[in-house]
């Protein structure tokens, strides 16, 4: 898989012709030359349902006079470029008017993405219907007729339906329709359905050709939902929601599962779907370094105008990203993560059972991260299938119920020397009765306090002396054994109606309220859903109080650096390559409009130092790509040195003997 890839859109409606009649074989060209492109993801078939080509399985767009995927692909061919072929799985609009019978229902009838016909936008197909044969067929006429490189089929996933097909199969298989977990079997098996059959059609045309499934997220804990891809792409436009602590999470996780994954960003100030619409070009570079830093290949979206005309700024705008990943490829190729944490991913576990209310637990994943990035900690996402002796120190973020097989699996982690930092709820049983794990306390229950305080009895880096407030809920303890690290003050009361005071929240009573944070021979148990907490409020308390814990627990870090809050650091491994890639980011994005994350400014920083541990001795330390030799010094297994100037991202190579 290509390290410098576009996926371009082409949703256009029926109403608007000509189609493509700007297209030119050698203006195209010279847009993927000036963007230093070397794979672009053309379109067979889009959201509207109109195909770009040809077709006896479809309808050709009846705006097009002439075949655009085969001049696409002929032109991106020539001068070495792939080209991956994109079908609209999920959406087809104008099908959608023909046969409504074949869409997702909800249980009251309902259609998706939009209700009704009287609103602008698609409706959303249900692979349990005829629709799926269509698709089939179109599928194997593109790899069958034109020379792929790849297939890309988008808005596909585990769906939730109660169209009519969806409710017979049920009846037919003794299932209650009202039965929601008997649904979800069924909604399982139809996209379980669909992806074989899909590889099936693929592999009896063109066998190994590349085929992914696009649902906008990589599950964790879904290996098997995963696995339905021959690669991964990690659909995260930071101006489009997903926010700049998106990518990180799955890229964290992604790079465990052995697979060529990449990160998939846009050119878009906005998202999918944006004409006119352009990022500054130090955000793509910043966005496309974020890619190769975590082990990932880069994929950039644009989309076509309705002429077939590839607009220059927009390929300038790629260019200034994808000129800097040319020149690095060779030292982020074939790498392993090296890593001193696991985050145990919420997602891949699921919530505690005794915690659900109802909401969604996205955030405590999240603030995990966001931590770590920000302590400058090296880490993995993993799932419960991962082989957790791999990590010093792992954590279970705000709501891990520990059932008998995570138990024994911990249990196993903690004999051969590994520590755990659990929160909140984290390392309870399933009923929520007592710990699963030894913390060297007593549960007591849910503190009925919320918000309360916690008071460290540690010196905190950047805060003095205080009770700080946790808003998060707090589980109520009993020492018994473990030591006392910070403790619970309760506040006077809660506010409710007839006890509130000030604006917020009840001051401190500074009554002991029993042990907040507590280390023990398995680790450090911290009584509230900090990480949680930090995603929504970010206070710094909850920050120092984990890197306090987490410093605790790993004394020997692999990896220091000065490097600020804002930064970024991975340790990459090339083993074939006998080096260490060392990458270091720095930008800082603003909000903008209406919570929209902007990077513009780069501000260089000088004289960044970095420590890094390994038992390998190292023969050589260099910038990348400048080839620049870099003092170092060697001292006790530590290879220190200093980045002279870091100018959003810089890479250095330590080759080991």
């Amino acid at each position: 898989m290509r390290f410098r890839q576009v996926h371009l859109d082409f949703h256009t409606s029926e109403a608007i012709a000509p189609i493509g009649q700007r297209f030119d074989k050698t203006q195209f060209q010279e847009m993927l030359r000036l963007g230093h492109v070397d794979s672009i993801t053309v379109f067979s078939k889009c959201h509207h349902g109109w195909a770009y080509h040809p077709s006896e399985a479809n309808e050709i767009h009846p705006g097009l006079s002439f075949d655009l995927l085969a001049a696409q692909i002929e032109a991106a061919h020539e001068i070495d470029v792939k080209t991956p072929v994109y079908l609209s799985a999920g959406l087809d609009e104008k099908l959608a008017r023909r046969h409504p019978e074949w869409l997702i229902r909800d249980e009251n009838d309902t259609t998706g993405w939009v209700k009704g016909f009287l609103e602008p936008g698609y409706h959303q197909f249900c692979m349990n219907s005829p629709y799926l044969d269509i698709l089939l067929a179109q599928i194997r006429e593109v790899v069958s007729r034109y020379d792929a490189d790849g297939v890309f089929l988008d808005i596909v996933g585990v769906r939730k339906c109660y169209c009519h097909n969806c409710i017979e199969s049920a009846r037919r298989e003794g299932m209650d329709p009202r039965d929601e977990q008997a649904m979800r079997r069924l909604w399982e098996r139809t996209y379980a359905n669909y992806t074989a059959k899909v590889k099936e059609t693929v592999e009896s045309v063109k066998p190994g050709l590349p085929i992914f499934h696009n649902g906008g997220h990589i599950k964790r804990g879904r290996r098997d939902l995963a696995m339905m891809n021959t690669h991964l792409e990690l659909e995260s436009l930071p101006t489009g929601g997903w926010g700049y602590d998106h990518f990180p999470l799955s890229a964290r996780y992604a790079q465990t599962l052995g697979v060529d994954f990449l990160g998939m960003t846009g050119k878009f100030h906005t998202s999918w779907g944006e004409f006119g619409g352009y990022k500054h070009p130090n955000a793509l570079r910043y966005e496309a370094a974020l890619s190769i830093a975590n082990g990932a290949k880069c994929s950039i979206g644009d989309q076509l105008h309705p002429d077939g005309y590839m607009d220059k700024a927009t390929y300038a705008l790629i260019g200034a990203a994808y000129s800097e990943v040319e020149n690095k490829e060779a030292w982020c190729s074939d790498t392993a993560n090296v890593a001193d944490v696991a985050l145990l991913s919420l997602e891949a576990v699921g919530v505690h059972e005794k915690a659900r209310d109802g909401l969604s637990k996205g955030a405590s994943d999240a603030g995990a991260v966001r931590m770590l990035l920000e302590g400058k900690i090296l880490f993995d996402v993993i799932d419960k299938e991962h082989d957790f002796s791999a990590y010093k120190v792992l954590i279970l973020p705000d709501y891990v119920a520990i059932d008998e097989p995570l138990r024994n699996k911990l249990e196993m982690y903690l004999r051969q020397g590994g520590k755990l930092l659990a929160t909140g709820w984290s390392g309870l049983d399933p009923a929520g009765e007592e710990f699963a794990v030894d913390f060297g306390v007593r549960y007591m229950g849910v503190n009925p306090f919320k918000p309360d305080y916690f008071r460290p009895g540690f010196a905190l880096k950047s805060l003095g002396e205080a009770s700080f407030i946790f808003y998060s809920e707090g589980q109520k303890l009993e020492l018994n054994g473990g030591t006392e690290l910070g403790r619970r003050e309760d506040p006077f009361f809660n506010r409710e109606a007839f006890t509130f005071c000030s604006h917020q929240h009840t001051p401190s009573s500074h009554n002991n309220g029993g042990p907040g944070m507590v280390e023990s021979g398995s680790g450090i148990y911290i009584a509230w859903n900090v990480f949680e907490d930090y995603a929504k409020k970010g206070s710094l308390i909850l920050k120092e109080a984990v890197l306090y814990a987490l410093d605790r627990l790993l004394p020997d870090k692999t990896l220091q650096t000065s490097l600020p809050a804002q930064g970024i650091v991975t340790l990459q491994e090339q083993k074939e390559r006998n080096r260490l890639v060392n990458h270091l980011l720095y930008a800082s994005p603003v909000r903008r409009g209406d919570g929209v994350e902007v990077i513009e400014d780069i501000i260089p920083l000088y004289n960044v130092q970095v420590s890094v541990r390994t038992a390998r001795p190292v023969r050589q330390v260099y910038l990348a790509p400048q080839m620049t030799p870099l003092p170092f010094s060697s001292n006790d297994g530590a290879v220190a040195y200093t980045v002279p100037e870091l100018q959003c991202h810089q890479m250095v190579v330590m080759d080991y003997e």
